[in-house]
């Protein structure tokens, strides 16, 4: 594989040098444990980092709630001009946001450049700074009963949220939830995952050039103590987690013994349905380059796959040459399109999948055979077969790159099939009939469901899940609404 010119990518070896926390205005010698962090296409040690102590959640907590009374009562539009000029200091960064990102991560570059990076920033940050200034005042009008009054609702900051990040996108999630959050008027704690915390680390940096009032955000790193002690901490008014659904529930948990609120992105097991009629040589190929993207380390991934009988085996033909087109390896080539797992145990729970479906009867009917690289945690594309619908593989979110495939006989059985998980994140439906497509779109129980594709995760549009896939929404107006609270004010007249 021929390596990426040295001159395009100057800063590629490049990592944060924060080690510090961000609590208040002042930068924080961490307190707590210590630990490694990896690139997971090399194996190498890139930093060594200390997380928090649970005296420095208390005073990162204590600090968020300190600022809130002034940030919420910021107009509007002066929170839309501190949130636009923080999104001006990270587009300043983005030659730093990117290796941060593909060396702790392992996105290929390629990729990373739009979906971990740009797409954050220009899309999703800058919608939420233009939200900031929406007047949400509902002006229900007279009532005349049991005597003449006017009604507004108005809507207000929760208050300090602590705002808890998956590792596969550590800038998206993280500006998916202090985006909205800021833009209502919250003040935030941001705790990334362990595996990847050091492109958040450095966000405290950028925190303060761009001048944001201190303990409007705040930054910390831990483990499971830490992330226990922020979201049973009783100065949270509300926790917003993007990750497993297990952990996920233990949050809600440790949430609910203050009340506070959870908005909750967890796992998928997303249906991709290719109904009769549709030319399955047009999409095929896009189907498995999509699910297979980030190393399949994606929630929303579109990895179980219902194919009519009709089209079955033309599409498994069709497909064939989209494993040729994955070139698994060094993030920082071009040419490389799948990238490594994000560490060994997860590597290995990825192949323990491929492994156990063998034992259930299921085949490889289409894989990359090319031998990974001698270094880095990596797995080579494969789409599994010829498993029952109960099969661990076609039912447990896999969180790599690997894909079922089962067959339907008739639209009604490829509705059931594609609602008989416990998730429902999102789905997509190919079919030529825009009426028939629409209908099955709207049987399918997720959160979000594309025809034919769809497009990108648009930053005015809901995203989350039914089921096991989460609680609440993220994005949108529908994400804006998680961060704020509902107040009716009623007077005579």
């Amino acid at each position: 594989m021929t390596a990426a010119p040295e001159t395009e990518f100057p800063l590629k070896d490049w990592v944060p040098e924060t080690r510090t926390l961000l609590i208040g205005d002042r930068e924080v010698e961490p307190a707590g444990d210590t630990w490694d962090v990896y690139n997971p296409a090399t194996e190498e040690v890139i930093a060594t980092v200390g997380g928090a102590s649970t005296d420095q959640v208390d005073d990162a907590v204590a600090a968020a709630r300190a600022a809130f009374p002034a940030w919420s009562a910021l107009s509007g539009e002066e929170r839309s001009r501190h949130i636009h000029r923080f999104a001006d200091v990270l587009e300043k960064a983005a030659d730093r946001l990117l290796p941060s990102i593909v060396n702790e991560v392992g996105t290929p570059v390629s990729l990373a450049e739009y979906l971990q990076v740009k797409m954050a920033v220009d899309e999703h940050l800058r919608w939420a700074a233009e939200a900031a200034k929406t007047d949400r005042t509902v002006h229900l009008g007279e009532y005349d009963k049991p005597v003449p009054t006017m009604s507004d609702v108005v809507y207000e900051p929760v208050g300090v949220v602590a705002a808890i990040t998956g590792y596969n996108y550590p800038l998206n999630l993280a500006i998916f939830k202090f985006g909205a959050a800021l833009a209502a008027g919250c003040t935030v704690v941001l705790l990334p995952s362990p595996r990847t915390p050091l492109t958040t680390l450095f966000l405290g940096d950028l925190i303060r050039e761009a001048g944001l009032p201190p303990g409007v955000m705040n930054v910390v790193i831990g483990g499971a103590d830490v992330g226990q002690r922020l979201s049973s901490h009783p100065g949270v008014d509300r926790v917003s987690f993007t990750g497993s659904d297990g952990v996920g529930a233990k949050i809600m948990e440790q949430a609910a013994a203050n009340l506070a609120g959870v908005t909750l992105e967890l796992g998928g097991k997303s249906p991709n349905i290719v109904l009769p009629g549709v030319d399955v040589q047009k999409i095929a190929v896009e189907m498995h380059l999509r699910w297979s993207r980030n190393g399949g380390q994606g929630c929303a991934a579109l990895a179980r796959l219902l194919v009519h009988d009709s089209v079955y085996d033309e599409f498994l033909e069709a497909g064939a040459s989209a494993f040729d087109q994955m070139a698994v390896g060094d993030p920082w080539d071009r040419a490389t399109n799948i990238g490594p797992m994000i560490r060994p145990d997860h590597q290995n729970r990825v192949q323990g999948f491929i492994d156990s479906a063998a034992a259930e009867g299921g085949r490889k009917l289409l894989e990359v055979t090319k031998p990974v690289p001698e270094k880095g945690w990596f797995v080579n594309p494969v789409l599994l077969g010829n498993l029952p619908h109960n099969a661990r593989a076609v039912q447990e979110e896999i969180f790599g790159p690997v894909a079922v495939i089962l067959p339907f006989k008739d639209t009604e059985e490829a509705i059931r099939l594609a609602n008989d998980t416990p998730f429902g994140l999102a789905a997509n439906v190919w079919c030529d009939d825009p009426v028939e497509a629409r209908r099955v779109a709207e049987k399918i129980r997720a959160g979000t469901v594309w025809i034919n594709g769809g497009g990108a995760m648009r930053p005015d549009a809901p995203f989350g899940g039914y089921g096991r896939s989460g609680v609440g929404r993220e994005l949108g107006e529908w994400g804006m609404r998680e961060y704020l609270e509902v107040k009716h004010i009623q007077w005579r007249i």
